[in-house]
């Protein structure tokens, strides 16, 4: 197969998205990508069908028969080995126990060596430091803030799943703290109001007060979370993702303030691939397959 041009994959609850990466170029090119629903309470076969589906799209809008294919895709997972281990998460329960990478390879007709499984908040960090806001560190922090908390450490060329969500931390966890869920509740229990969005709350910030306010706790609780437990791992930079990241005007100096009160610093980046950074974080992550050595 070309190791240049490979196919990444983001798989998600209830899609897939997949498009050509160029790894030389670090481009995705850009008519090749596609995104289909998926229902991930359906039969076995009907899940890997539709995976297959989108990645033949891909590649033959590409014109391409086959290529290795690099699949970003939640846990818990058996990434080695392409075993799903998802069990009471309310998707792709039927795949549980089930290699899913040798049914996928045969679908497709190429060799299961081809495929490559990665955890998804790993491949959203591994991507952004192969061609985003992180390339210009070597070994980095990827959070991202979303419904809950995702994270993910990189080092030595690849990223890993850091599982911070369940951190201890003020008497909860992490993602007590740092999630969409804490801004929802907090400033509908303080204003008395009720707002079904993080970005309806943003949008609030200038004529609200208990918004701004929200805003500026989140943004303190990060430094903190940040002080006590990332600076201690020595990363070089933070890479901040995720839906409540695009709001990072809002919270993200309250950061920089505690760690300079602090006396300590981080560079922090915003992610800027988007969704696409998990296709990105795949693809890239087939390098340390056999045939890319």
């Amino acid at each position: 197969m070309n190791n240049t041009i490979v196919v990444g994959c983001d798989i998600g609850g209830s899609h897939i998205s997949t498009a050509l990466i160029n790894l030389v170029d670090k481009t995705l090119i850009e008519s090749t990508f596609n995104r289909q629903t998926v229902n991930s309470h359906d039969a076995i076969s009907a899940i890997i069908s539709s995976w297959a589906s989108c990645i033949r799209s891909s590649l033959a809008k590409g014109d391409l028969q086959k290529a290795a294919i690099g699949i970003a895709i939640p846990g818990p997972f058996n990434y080695e080995e392409g075993i799903s281990l998802m069990k009471g998460q309310n998707k792709y329960e039927a795949l549980y126990g089930v290699n899913v990478k040798q049914l996928l390879a045969k679908e497709l007709e190429i060799e299961s060596a081809s495929i490559k499984f990665i955890n998804d908040a790993a491949s959203f960090l591994q991507g952004e430091m192969f061609a985003g806001a992180g390339t210009t560190f070597k070994k980095a922090v990827g959070l991202t803030l979303g419904t809950g908390l995702g994270s993910a450490f990189f080092l030595n060329g690849h990223a890993i799943d850091a599982n911070l969500w369940s951190t201890p931390f003020r008497g909860g966890i992490a993602e007590d703290y740092l999630s969409g869920r804490w801004i929802k509740n907090t400033y509908c229990s303080r204003s008395g109001n009720t707002i079904d969005s993080v970005k309806a709350i943003g949008e609030l910030v200038s004529t609200d007060t208990v918004a701004t306010d929200v805003f500026r706790e989140f943004g303190e609780t990060l430094g903190e979370f940040i002080f006590d437990h990332l600076l201690p791992k020595n990363p070089e930079g933070l890479i901040l993702g995720g839906n409540i990241a695009k709001a990072h005007a809002l919270f993200l100096a309250h950061t920089q303030q505690l760690l300079h009160d602090r006396s300590a610093a981080l560079p922090i980046a915003i992610a800027d691939l988007g969704e696409r950074a998990a296709i990105f974080g795949a693809a890239d992550a087939l390098k340390q397959c056999p045939q890319f050595s």
